[in-house]
């Protein structure tokens, strides 16, 4: 099994820093930001080759296009360098909106996303819990955004086995950090959606006992480390979060992201240096 990969985030300035506003999935997007790129999406996974990094997670406002013809050429570029294509990350949609009706929309919006996902070969797309915490002073597994989000979770892991693909949230955005929310929402959908565990997702005091609870049910982990400055990693923050993915016995893949100043190819090979320390140990 391949167990290094990265996301089209780590290369967000490589490619341009564009971000592609799909409020309709198919057609022309609307083009939010972006300057010069170095490379175009459909070469990354050459680039990918050429590190050894064997699979991708794709952030749905990097596709410059999702017609047939954009789709079918990005698909070949990642059979013809062997790239498997892991996740698309459906960075928007709130399936957790308090409006029914509105949430209604936001569903089928992401099952959009889920039958491009498909259509790339990918093995599974990632969905945001909720852009609100939970509201109510009851049990968690019963306040009604958990509730709401897990309806629609369920919903779209049936369109997703329908088409052939798995489902995953993030500990990510309110709903998603909020760690017992994030067990309570796992818990109702029983099995069907996996969990990406980011690293860098969980602040302040709490961070490694929040990592600890999560990472037993991570299907894969966001290895983002910090860097101070250029270069500058902060290496004992990183470390103790690999070992605790190792303690959960974490067998999945690692994403390698970074986000911070400098080189993103460099960034990424020095957040791999650490990683590869903790692969198959």
């Amino acid at each position: 099994m391949k167990r290094i990969m990265t996301s089209s985030w780590s290369l967000h300035r490589t490619l341009g820093g564009v971000m592609y506003d799909w409020s309709e999935t198919r057609g022309t997007p609307k083009r939010a930001c972006g300057g010069e790129k170095e490379i175009s999406l459909l070469q990354v996974p050459g680039q990918l080759a050429k590190r050894d990094i064997g699979m991708l997670e794709i952030c749905h406002f990097h596709l410059p296009q999702t017609e047939g013809a954009y789709i079918r050429e990005l698909r070949a570029e990642l059979d013809v360098h062997e790239i498997d294509l892991y996740s698309v990350l459906i960075d928007a949609g709130n399936v957790a909106h308090p409006d029914p009706e509105q949430r209604a929309c936001e569903v089928i919006w992401v099952r959009e996303w889920l039958e491009l996902a498909a259509e790339l070969g990918a093995r599974c797309a990632r969905v945001i819990a909720g852009d609100a915490p939970p509201v109510g002073s009851g049990p968690v597994e019963d306040d009604p955004v958990v509730c709401a989000s897990a309806e629609s979770f369920r919903e779209l892991a049936q369109s997703a086995r329908q088409l052939g693909i798995g489902i995953s949230t993030e500990n990510f955005r309110s709903l998603g950090c909020h760690v017992d929310a994030l067990s309570a929402l796992l818990d109702r959908c029983e099995g069907e959606v996996g969990l990406c565990a980011d690293f860098g997702n969980f602040k302040g005091p709490e961070k490694y006992a929040d990592l600890s609870a999560i990472l037993p049910r991570a299907t894969s982990v966001h290895a983002k480390a910090d860097f101070y400055a250029e270069g500058q990693m902060d290496r004992a923050d990183f470390t103790r979060c690999l070992e605790l993915a190792r303690d959960a016995k974490f067998a999945g893949p690692y994403s390698l992201i970074f986000s911070s100043p400098g080189d993103e190819w460099e960034g990424l090979a020095c957040t791999r240096a650490v990683v590869d320390e903790y692969v198959g140990v």
